[in-house]
C-alpha cells in the first residue's frame, strides 16, 4: 500500500482510458476532463477497455510517478459512469487494487467481541 501524506485525494477516472497513454497524455486528461493540476498531489486512477489494466499518476513534488497493475484474472470493479470522477478513500483504493468490491463493502460482525 501507498504511505500518502495527509489531506492526499484519490480521484477515479470515470468511463476507459487509452492505455498508450503515459505521463503527459494522462495529465492532459487530468487538466482537460477533470480540470485539475496533475501536479497537485492528489492521485489520479485510470482503467483500461478491458478493466484488467490499472494506471495511477501521482506527483510526489519533485516529479510524476506513473504506477500501473494489470490482473491476471477478473477485471478492476469501476462505477458506471461515463464521464466525471468518483472520490475513493485510501482504503477504497487498497480494495480496487486487490481486485475487490470497493464500491458498498459490508462488515460480517459489527458485535465487539467480549474477553474474559
Amino acid at each position: 500500500m501507498l504511505s500518502l501524506p495527509a489531506g492526499t485525494r484519490i480521484w477515479l477516472m470515470a468511463g476507459v482510458t487509452d492505455m498508450r497513454n503515459s505521463f503527459q497524455g494522462l495529465s492532459a486528461k487530468v487538466e482537460s476532463t477533470l480540470k485539475a493540476s496533475p501536479f497537485s498531489g492528489h492521485l489520479f486512477v485510470f482503467r483500461g477497455k478491458n478493466g484488467h489494466l490499472l494506471k495511477i499518476l501521482w506527483s510526489t513534488g519533485d516529479g510524476l510517478c506513473l504506477l500501473s497493475k494489470r490482473l491476471e484474472r477478473g477485471h478492476f470493479v469501476w462505477p458506471g459512469a461515463r464521464e466525471g470522477r468518483v472520490f475513493l478513500t485510501p482504503a477504497q483504493l487498497a480494495m480496487l487494487l486487490e481486485g475487490l468490491e470497493w464500491k458498498q463493502p459490508k462488515r460480517i460482525n459489527t458485535q465487539r467481541l467480549s474477553i474474559l
